[in-house]
């Protein structure tokens, strides 16, 4: 027996999850900067589209909603997308935030999580299942690793509000595969395809859910000289940290004018057409963009 046929069957043997309705809420990182893919809603894949795919699976009358916008504060996730959040009425909630805060001069990681504490006390009253995201060990990364420090700290009161609200840790700074460059895009600040790929395995695995996805290989990192390094670095910095430092410095953001990708809960796939199926994602697209009257 192969191992594909043993994954069926196990699949086939599993009990379905109890969620039938996913909400989830964020900046960049939920929306799925950095996965590209012109067959989903706002261009963008990202882990949790991939989360809400499997999860769909085993549910026929799963629905799906992302409300995260890219560079969204703390205080801006909540006040933007926690009540929306809680009007459609979700059993399943994934809620990131505070990293953008985490990135400027002066933030404090004490301050944040009372924040965070009382958002996801919030959902947890609500009745839905809380999967929250701590932050990823940056320590290798050559443009996060100055955060280091205070991405620790928070994830240590993360771990408490989780316990606090019954909630589920989805661990990314044990996720060690992060270390490597190739789970990160060009940009030095998102997740390549490869990391939110990664991800999604890991988000899957702590809501115990048995699913398809398997780990991918990437490919091997080529060989580079000091001086290409170099020009790989200015030519980072001209596309993306300097353009990065004037919205800081015009008090703009990556996500002025940008809606969320699917504000209403709908399912994942286009109806009648096979779950996996590359015409799956366009069908869940055109689903998606007819429920916002578009």
């Amino acid at each position: 027996m192969t191992q594909t046929s043993q994954r069926e069957l196990e699949l086939m043997d599993a009990e379905p999850h109890p969620w039938h309705r996913y909400v989830a809420l964020g900046d960049s990182f939920t929306e799925g900067i950095g996965d590209p893919n012109p067959d989903s809603p706002g261009g963008y894949r990202g882990w949790a589209d991939r989360l809400a795919e499997e999860l769909s699976r085993s549910q026929e009358d799963f629905a799906y909603a992302n409300l995260a916008i890219r560079g969204r504060l703390l205080q801006q996730i909540i006040d933007e997308q926690l009540e929306p959040a809680l009007a459609l009425a979700p059993d399943l909630v994934t809620i990131s935030a505070g990293g953008n805060d985490l990135l400027r001069p002066g933030a404090d990681p004490d301050h944040l999580a009372v924040k965070l504490d009382t958002a996801v006390g919030r959902l947890a009253e609500s009745g839905a299942t809380v999967l929250l995201f701590n932050g990823p060990d940056v320590g290798s990364t050559p443009v996060l690793s100055a955060i280091r420090s205070k991405v620790a700290v928070y994830n240590e009161h993360l771990r408490t509000i989780a316990a606090r609200h019954d909630a589920i840790i989805a661990d990314m700074w044990s996720l060690r595969q992060l270390s490597d460059p190739r789970m990160w895009a060009s940009d030095r600040l998102h997740f390549s395809p490869l990391g939110h790929h990664t991800i999604a395995i890991m988000a899957l695995e702590a809501l115990n859910v048995p699913h398809e996805l398997s780990p991918m290989e990437p490919a091997p990192l080529p060989n580079r000289s000091w001086r290409s390094a170099r020009a790989e670095d200015l030519v980072w910095a001209r596309e993306y940290f300097v353009p990065w430092v004037i919205r800081r410095i015009r008090h703009k953001s990556s996500g002025d004018g940008v809606s969320a990708k699917r504000p209403t809960a709908a399912p994942v796939f286009g109806i009648g057409v096979p779950l996996g199926s590359g015409d799956a994602l366009t069908g869940g697209a055109i689903l998606n963009h007819q429920s916002q009257g578009k």
